[in-house]
């Protein structure tokens, strides 16, 4: 802390040359120089959510130099879901391995979730205060200035690491979504424009940004700049009003440098494959190497309850080209509210597409588990499969649907190819490879 009791960022003390706790955790998880973590991050390339108040973290970093990242929604809504559903979901993030999670509560007891999700997290957990305050008037007309920064200022002190901020929602952007096929998709942009409309002034969240920052730098909580003027389908992907939200969170970004407070910038979407890497350079560029947090994107809009697989091609592709965190989407986007099953397969799926980035990167170590992995596949060692697997449990029970024995687990076969068909048992009696050979590397 400073003389006047104020609580210093991570950004501070990596610019001050000082190497944090945090900053070494994240340093020895990643297997990196703690002086590299606090270059990144005081260069703003990189950051490490951790509110001073959420002391049950385990600090990650997000950013190029590390490891490809995953998020998870989890929260309820105004239709289902309850504290002890939401608990699930966070055991199923910790368990299948998200980095963080977004409590995304829209519904009853706002504030009691969030203190039981936070108070039993070990991930950084984000939130966009916009849903609480809404929840608390009567209609949006009705929200006031105040207490939009109050609901800020209480999640802050509550122990949120990042929240979600739509300041680069402006009035004079709103003209530009009136032709687009699907409008506003973001909730929180879709609100902030509402607002404006109603009163009739400028976005709030924009005008008080220096208050913004000053709410954060006590606490630490690091902004993730929303974007509420995103693309929800392929349609709208890459529009006037796309760019020019980015260009004015490239703007905020450095005013919230200047306050030494972290920053990431939130990305689309629904984006064509082959608009991905622009849409990736143009945020880098515009956003001055800030980390950059997509939602997928979806590379098309056709598959209903299959939205994580078409995300999932997209997260890997803008992890490829320099995205740092992937917001998992569900079977259920578009849909319904996830249930924990739904939060498993979105994970999983983003964990595919985070790892296969990293490979995709040429991170030093990224493909090692995908050579052990086939190694023993190649021996026969299926046990050892199932444990190198993202999800044993779902490898393990696929193989063990048809051959469920314990005999079976060393048996030179599956039940796809059975004992005379399998190709690797067959090069093994040919003398092709040997399962202790190491995998070549490309």
């Amino acid at each position: 802390m400073s003389g006047n009791g104020r609580i210093f960022t991570q950004l501070h003390y990596a610019r001050a040359g000082v190497v944090t706790d945090p900053m070494r955790a994240v340093a020895s998880a990643e297997h990196l120089d703690p002086e590299l973590i606090r270059r990144e991050l005081a260069a703003g390339r990189l950051i490490i959510p951790a509110n001073v108040n959420h002391p049950e973290l385990r600090p990650t970093g997000i950013g190029l130099a590390v490891a490809c990242k995953i998020n998870a929604n989890i929260g309820n809504s105004a239709v289902t879901s309850d504290v002890e559903e939401e608990l699930k979901k966070l055991q199923v993030c910790v368990r299948y391995g998200a980095d963080t999670a977004m409590d995304l509560s829209t519904g009853g007891n706002i504030h009691g979730i969030r203190e039981a999700i936070l108070r039993a997290s070990p991930l950084p957990i984000g939130t966009v205060p916009i849903y609480e305050a809404v929840q608390r008037v009567r209609r949006i007309e009705d929200l006031t200035e105040e207490i939009l920064f109050q609901v800020i200022e209480e999640q802050a002190a509550q122990g949120v690491d990042y929240m979600t901020i739509h300041a680069g929602v402006l009035r004079e952007y709103l003209p530009l979504v009136q032709h687009r096929v699907t409008g506003i998709v973001s909730r929180g942009g879709s609100l902030m424009a509402q607002w404006m409309m109603a009163h009739d002034k400028e976005n709030p969240l924009t005008t008080g940004f220096d208050r913004l920052c000053e709410i954060f730098k006590r606490h630490d909580v690091t902004f993730s700049l929303g974007d509420g003027l995103r693309p929800g389908c392929l349609a709208d992907a890459s529009d006037a009003a796309q760019f020019a939200e980015l260009k004015t969170l490239g703007e905020l970004t450095l005013r919230a440098w200047d306050q030494e407070v972290q920053v990431m910038i939130e990305g689309p979407g629904h984006i064509p494959m082959d608009q991905l890497e622009m849409n990736v350079k143009k945020q880098q560029d515009l956003c001055h190497g800030a980390p950059f947090y997509t939602l997928g994107p979806l590379i098309t809009d056709v598959a209903p309850g299959y939205d994580h697989i078409t995300s999932a091609i997209g997260a890997a592709m803008v992890g490829w080209y320099g995205a740092s965190l992937l917001c998992y989407v569900t079977p259920k986007e578009h849909l319904g509210l996830p249930n924990p099953e739904d939060v498993r397969q979105g994970i999983i799926a983003y964990k595919i597409a985070a790892h296969a980035a990293d490979v995709a990167r040429h991170r030093p170590g990224a493909r090692d588990r995908d050579d052990e992995l086939s190694r023993a596949r190649f021996s026969f060692d299926w046990k050892r499969q199932f444990e190198l697997s993202l999800d044993p449990d779902r490898a393990r029970e696929y193989h063990d649907e048809a051959l469920p024995n314990d005999a079976y687990k060393s048996a030179a076969f599956c039940s796809m190819c059975g004992p005379k068909f399998c190709s690797m048992h067959i090069s093994q009696i040919i003398g092709v490879n040997s399962a202790q050979e190491a995998v070549k590397a490309p």
